[in-house]
């Protein structure tokens, strides 16, 4: 059996990987992520409840001992029941959320070694810059900050493709968090364009503006002034050379009118009439010849000035003239700004458009 043969075989026995697990939604695994191990799984969940079961104590515990909810419990008559608590049950929190706080340092202690020797990060000291939430959140005027990390080890499980909260929750949290951003970014935006429009209204930065604006766009104006004529004017001109349409219409009237000065001519009636029969003849085919004349110098100027290079070097200077204009000019000065104007109004109009508002608010 040949080597090239034991390859196709052993090709064609491979198992072929599932495409269709990597498109789907559902399974957010990257194909090249090494699975980990289940300890290590493990350990992130139990570290997930454990933050999670910490934070929803300190937060009981917060609202339990604070002045509105003295004044609910004697509204409600439960105060003997909230003294009770906060006589008995608000110290031994306390000391088992210090005994947690001192767990989660040594616990990032240990990773910080591991990291360390496992060289995960380029210096050894980049664990605590890259972990910050982690290090604050060790203070306990700073536990709040503990909830990013129990977002993080749920992030991680769920592209892991394990469902940490219901998909209804998930839709939702996405949601707000693109309601939040677009919210603020609407803002900033805003602002931005409100203090452009101050520096328009400005004359020393509005002409500023005007002649910097010009000056860097000026290969590109003149490319498209010259791509307009081109496209635009050119062949309205070269019509003319035609001979139906505007053409014949232009030589037509030129014929027209040198037959009309001919007739129109005194001295050249009265001469033509001291010939003896012929004179009225010749007067007829001169008018004819001088219309015939006519129309012939029109297309032979259509066919000289308008040729197709010189035409279009026609063009090239006119394009060039105008990307030249002086900015030194209140006209010009009043359309840059109309456009400017419209333009800022428009874009304004978009960035006020919440989208978010046209998100089914049922389907979340």
């Amino acid at each position: 059996m040949s080597a090239s043969t034991i390859t196709s075989s052993s090709l064609d026995s491979a198992p072929v990987p599932n495409q269709s697990s990597h498109l789907s939604d559902d399974k957010p695994l990257r194909p090249n992520r090494p699975k980990p191990s289940r300890l290590k799984l493990t350990y992130d969940i139990v570290m997930l409840i454990a933050i999670s079961i910490d934070l929803l104590l300190i937060s009981i515990d917060a609202i339990l001992m604070s002045d509105f909810i003295r004044h609910v419990a004697g509204w409600l008559t439960i105060s003997d029941a909230l003294i009770w608590y906060q006589n008995t049950l608000h110290d031994p929190l306390r000391t088992a959320g210090g005994f947690f706080t001192i767990f989660l340092i040594l616990e990032l202690l240990l990773r910080w070694a591991v990291a360390i020797k496992q060289k995960i990060y380029y210096r050894w000291f980049f664990f605590p810059f890259v972990h910050w939430y982690e290090v604050l959140g060790c203070f306990p005027q700073l536990r709040a900050l503990r909830l990013f990390r129990a977002v993080v080890i749920g992030r991680r499980l769920y592209q892991l493709g394990y469902q940490v909260l219901p998909q209804p929750w998930i839709n939702r949290i996405k949601f707000y968090i693109d309601l939040l951003l677009e919210e603020l970014s609407d803002r900033v935006i805003l602002t931005t364009i409100q203090n452009f429009r101050q520096q328009l209204t400005n004359p020393a930065t509005h002409k500023s503006f005007i002649e910097s604006t010009i000056a860097r766009n000026r290969n590109e104006i003149e490319a498209a002034l010259l791509s307009v004529l081109r496209t635009e004017l050119a062949p309205k001109l070269q019509e003319l050379t035609a001979s139906s349409g505007g053409g014949s219409i232009l030589a037509s009237e030129m014929g027209n009118a040198i037959e009309e000065g001919l007739a129109n001519t005194p001295e050249l009636r009265r001469y033509l009439r001291m010939i003896p029969i012929a004179g009225s003849l010749i007067e007829s085919q001169l008018q004819h010849v001088g219309h015939n004349i006519g129309e012939n110098i029109v297309h032979a100027l259509n066919k000289r000035l308008l040729d197709p290079e010189r035409l279009d070097s026609l063009m090239v200077a006119v394009a060039s003239g105008i990307a030249k204009i002086d900015t030194d000019n209140s006209a010009l000065d009043t359309l840059i700004s109309s456009i400017i104007d419209d333009s800022l109004t428009e874009f304004e109009a978009q960035v006020k458009v919440q989208q978010w508002k046209h998100q089914d608010m049922l389907n979340l």
